[in-house]
């Protein structure tokens, strides 16, 4: 596995690959692997994109992912993936996009171990009422994502 740190400006953050596939992201605040850093042309690239993104510069990420997970999670992250930029759904609408509407802890479950969060943007998740719930960046930053996206959508 190759990573590499960098900062932003919500902060700190970590990238890996294994496999030409970005398969981590470590988020401000969460510990990473403590692996000599090695940033390979993907690393970078996904660092640029990223930096693009939290800029409001960009709204798509054209990188190969390889989350690892079960057959359940990388279905509810492929439906994730197809969250417009700028838009939330609720736990509830994506249990049902992945044909599993009585699932809505277990989508949430799905959401909470997503291994590329931001890239595979879990973050457009929110309650039934609307409310933020739970984000492994925690919810200042869910906020400061959402905030970004409406006000460059």
């Amino acid at each position: 596995m190759d990573l590499t740190i960098f900062d932003t400006r919500v902060g700190q953050m970590a990238l890996a690959e294994e496999g030409d596939a970005l398969v981590h992201i470590w988020l401000p605040g969460q510990g990473y692997p403590r692996i000599a850093v090695h940033e390979t042309p993907l690393l970078a690239e996904g660092r640029r994109q990223l930096l693009e993104y939290l800029t409001g510069l960009r709204r798509e990420f054209s990188l190969p992912l390889a989350p690892w997970g079960t057959e359940f999670q990388r279905a509810v992250w492929r439906a994730l993936e197809e969250i417009p930029y700028g838009e939330t759904v609720t736990y509830g609408e994506l249990a049902r996009r992945v044909g599993r509407p009585k699932a809505v802890r277990a989508v949430g479950q799905a959401n909470h171990h997503n291994p590329l969060s931001i890239f595979i943007p879990c973050h457009r998740v929110v309650g039934a009422n609307g409310s933020l719930t739970g984000y492994g960046g925690g919810l200042e930053l869910k906020q400061t994502l959402l905030d970004l996206e409406r006000s460059h959508a």
